[in-house]
């Protein structure tokens, strides 16, 4: 298993598939994009297919999520997911996406094995999403996920940020929309990962300013900790239920204690959290020979390492060299 020496236990593994993104979001990436990895540097299926086996044969893992960059855009998708679904020990299969390309895709990821998607969407105002992603593709993503749940692929989570001067009003809306078709929503506090490194704690749309903005439409019952668990989301009931809202509030409520998460990046980079420093090379290791098993030792060495939070309250926090897009969702 991949233990550390919190004693904390990590079954859930996030694999990017690439640092690439067909949408430009303020919070994450310049208009220009990034400088992509290249091709060479990306792992290959095969090598993403042999990773999650040792992970899921050998290191515990139970839940996978594919992320990006926006995952999508991988070639392989399908086929990765198809070959995953075929590991004994089945692991749960979710992607995170902007759900551009999900119209054309849910059915045959459903097919491949695919349980659930996560689809990011920060407003409804069309002209706010054009601002907030630098692209005019709103009616895509509403499309995708529309798309989502006729395949299958439910709960259909939905990701938001709010950002002050743009979407920070939109929260009620949000909801009612949300319990209108069935999405889960979800609200992410901003986080220190955009590669321009312009993120700021000083009028960051809080947890707090989330649910208070809520309230003003809704009531709230809190879910208790045991439903929680290891989930990054606190979740509370909407207007008595059934629907449900959650909160991942990463800077001011800190959940670091019960994280189950190991992370690898594009190109075969094990990340024990997304605000580390440190990455610990896997890629090297596949493609030098190296069985199974020391691949394995690799990874536990790497987990047992996993500092006991993310150091955001800390003074001398530096936030990671590598954006999100790099690392992976």
């Amino acid at each position: 298993m991949l233990i550390d020496t919190f004693g904390r236990v990590a079954t859930d593994l996030r694999v990017s598939l690439t640092d690439r993104c067909n949408l430009r979001c303020t919070y994450c990436m310049p208009e220009e994009g990034l400088q992509w990895l290249a091709k060479p540097d990306l792992l290959t299926d095969d090598e993403i297919v042999r990773l999650i086996g040792i992970a899921v044969t050998s290191l515990g893992i139970t839940e996978v999520r594919f992320t990006g960059g926006e995952p999508l855009l991988r070639p392989g998708l399908v086929g990765i997911v198809e070959r995953v679904a075929a590991l004994e020990s089945r692991p749960r299969m979710s992607l995170t996406t902007n759900g551009i390309g999900l119209k054309r895709t849910a059915q045959a990821l459903a097919a491949a094995g695919l349980d659930r998607v996560n689809v990011s969407l920060d407003t409804l105002r069309p002209d706010v999403f054009k601002t907030l992603t630098r692209r005019d593709r709103q009616r895509d993503v509403l499309d995708g996920m529309a798309a989502a749940g006729a395949a299958g692929l439910t709960p259909v989570k939905v990701n938001t940020v709010l950002m002050p001067g743009l979407n920070d009003d939109e929260a009620p809306d949000l909801l009612a929309w949300a319990v209108e078709h069935g999405y889960e929503l979800r609200f992410i506090e901003q986080m220190p990962l955009d590669a321009q490194h312009g993120w700021k704690r000083d009028g960051m749309i809080t947890a707090g300013d989330i649910l208070k903005s809520l309230r003003t439409r809704f009531t709230l019952t809190e879910e208790g900790s045991e439903e929680r668990g290891s989930a990054p989301a606190e979740r509370w009931v909407v207007d008595g239920g059934p629907h449900r809202v959650g909160v991942i509030a990463s800077v001011t409520r800190p959940f670091c204690a019960a994280c189950d998460r190991t992370r690898l990046t594009a190109d075969g980079q094990v990340r024990t959290c997304l605000f580390a420093q440190e990455e610990s090379d896997l890629r090297g290791a596949l493609r030098s020979g190296e069985p199974d098993e020391e691949i394995a030792r690799r990874w536990k060495l790497a987990m047992w390492g996993k500092k006991a939070g993310s150091g955001l309250d800390d003074p001398s926090f530096l936030q990671p060299d590598r954006p999100m897009s790099a690392i992976g969702g």
